[in-house]
């Protein structure tokens, strides 16, 4: 078992299929390659506990078979099932990914009829949570879409941050959401209690248009900001110091997870007391591996084999 920080998430597990022909905007017959184990915190959790975490996470999925290769997954790479749910009567969650020439993607999610949103939530989680000593809350801005999954997280994650737990945002931003006013209030909100708050360049051109990393960084009371800029590589601010590392080289095979990748390792060392220049590059390189391997969670790897790969 883990002696590591314990690391918790929350919200959306699904199954996603891949389309193996472009530019198809899954709108015509195409062969699908799947089902792989996803949902951006649920692959955020799987890296915290190949990083070395004790991972916790509460969600749930249906009682079929895509419900059992979620589970199957998480729990061989270390991730407590002790608040995933299984739900009978509804399926798990899916997601349906159409990749594009110009890098674009087309997803068609089944989400707000499935098992995804009947994780535990309120005083159960919060409760358990607290009992296993959770050290960091991970929160990624893609549950944060549907208004009862948002109001259910915002709920657990503001009264884990009242009695101490660290608080970790990746905003994740899905710009289809944007005109739900409570989406992005949220979000922003979260990103006012962090203590890690982990964009993309793509959320930051959003959230502070037109600024500086460093310019909008210092107005977060966060204790480390992270930008992820995908094959640019990744910056950090923190205590003043500023950490601006490439991006580890490899052959990309699929972009979806990479930033999940990175936030799990990056929190998890940095939870367990690794210096940030040190975590960061080890961040940057699992991001990179992320990408080298079809389906989400694919590429997922182990501390060891991302510091056999440091220079």
């Amino acid at each position: 078992m883990s002696t590591g920080p314990v690391i918790g998430s929350l919200g959306e597990l699904l199954v996603e299929f891949v389309c193996t022909e472009p530019d198809g905007h899954n709108l015509r017959p195409s062969a699908y390659r799947g089902p792989f184990p996803s949902g951006a915190p649920g692959i955020f959790i799987d890296q915290a506990a190949r990083t070395g975490a004790r991972a916790i996470f509460a969600g749930a999925v249906g009682m079929d078979a895509f419900g059992q290769v979620v589970m199957d997954r998480l729990v061989a790479d270390g991730v407590s099932d002790g608040l995933i749910r299984r739900i009978p009567g509804l399926p798990t969650g899916t997601a349906h990914v159409s990749y594009n020439s110009d890098g674009s993607r087309d997803f068609v999610f089944n989400m707000a009829t499935s098992a995804a949103a009947h994780f535990p939530k309120g005083r159960e989680a919060i409760d358990r949570f607290l009992k296993a000593g959770t050290k960091v809350l991970h929160i990624s801005g893609s549950a944060l879409g549907d208004p009862d999954m948002r109001g259910a997280i915002a709920e657990v994650a503001i009264a884990l941050h009242q009695s101490g737990v660290a608080l970790s945002i990746d905003p994740n931003i899905r710009t289809e959401l944007m005109a739900d006013a409570g989406y992005l209030e949220t979000v922003r909100h979260l990103i006012g209690l962090a203590a890690f708050v982990l964009p993309s360049d793509a959320d930051a051109a959003l959230l502070w248009p037109e600024m500086a990393f460093q310019d909008w960084a210092q107005t977060l009371s966060a204790r480390v900001v992270a930008l992820k800029r995908g094959d640019k590589g990744a910056v950090a601010l923190a205590g003043g110091v500023l950490t601006d590392l490439p991006a580890y080289q490899v052959q990309l095979v699929d972009p979806t997870g990479a930033g999940d990748c990175f936030c799990g390792t990056f929190v998890t060392l940095l939870a367990g007391g690794m210096p940030v220049p040190d975590a960061l590059a080890r961040a940057v390189i699992a991001g990179g591996l992320a990408v080298t391997a079809l389906g989400p969670m694919e590429g997922n790897t182990p501390l060891s084999q991302i510091e056999a790969r440091l220079t």
